[in-house]
């Protein structure tokens, strides 16, 4: 009898064991790959340690980017073997070697969201050709270009910050997405005034957007944080 005992408490010890193992509630075992130029992994500062000891504390996206699992900051596209999965926001200009080795990446299954915007409203406390700045403009024509689209600016817009229609996302001089010939066996759905473009690219998946107000460091609640993850989890998710 004692050892029924024994066994069934064992048993539901090992089940227990193997709930919290693959609980929803722990952070997910995969990499998070994150290439960008604005200040999410570190603050603006002139020193190492003001980069790290902000007294305004951690950038909010860091966090919401940590519940999907380990972020990798990435200096560099051209070694992606150790990426679950990629965000890409507001990069600086992509070498030709690092193009092909993103395409080649997302054509192989991974998986990326990515913000390109052509017109960065957000602050920054370094002038205008510092290169601790953040990219003001996102150059990446050559990786939209082969996957069938084209980044656009429309200069009469009105400056402010606004809700995007449709999407419901923060948006401030914002670009827009347009389908181009030429996409190599890239499937693009564009949302409504060409916020967001959706890309099925070989056995991988694109999304992209085309303004990264979203991002900015002043977020308004919790509301930013949910948008975030809600993009996250479409752009990400197997």
């Amino acid at each position: 009898m004692y050892r029924r005992i024994a066994f069934a408490l064992l048993a539901a010890a090992v089940a227990l064991v193997g709930w919290w193992a693959f609980s929803s509630a722990r952070v997910p075992d995969r990499t998070l790959g994150l290439f960008t130029s604005l200040p999410i992994l570190w603050n603006e500062a002139d020193n190492l340690k003001g980069m790290v000891d902000a007294p305004a504390g951690r950038h909010w996206a860091l966090a919401v980017l940590e519940r999907r699992g380990k972020v990798l900051p990435l200096d560099t596209l051209l070694d992606l073997s150790r990426v679950d999965e990629l965000v890409i926001a507001q990069p600086r200009p992509l070498v030709p070697e690092e193009n092909v080795a993103l395409d080649a990446w997302v054509r192989q299954g991974g998986h990326v969201l990515m913000f390109a915007d052509p017109m960065l409203t957000q602050e920054s406390a370094f002038a205008l050709g510092d290169r601790r700045r953040p990219q003001d403009v996102a150059l990446v024509s050559p990786i939209l270009a082969r996957w069938g689209l084209e980044l656009q600016f429309d200069e009469s817009q009105p400056g402010g910050l606004r809700e995007s229609a449709g999407e419901g996302l923060p948006i401030n001089l914002a670009g827009a997405f347009r389908a181009i010939p030429g996409g190599h066996e890239a499937r693009c759905t564009i949302a409504d005034g060409g916020l967001i473009a959706r890309c099925g690219i070989g056995k991988g998946r694109a999304t992209l957007v085309a303004d990264a107000a979203l991002l900015e460091p002043e977020a308004d609640g919790n509301t930013r944080a949910e948008q975030l993850e809600a993009l996250l989890e479409e752009a990400l998710a197997r």
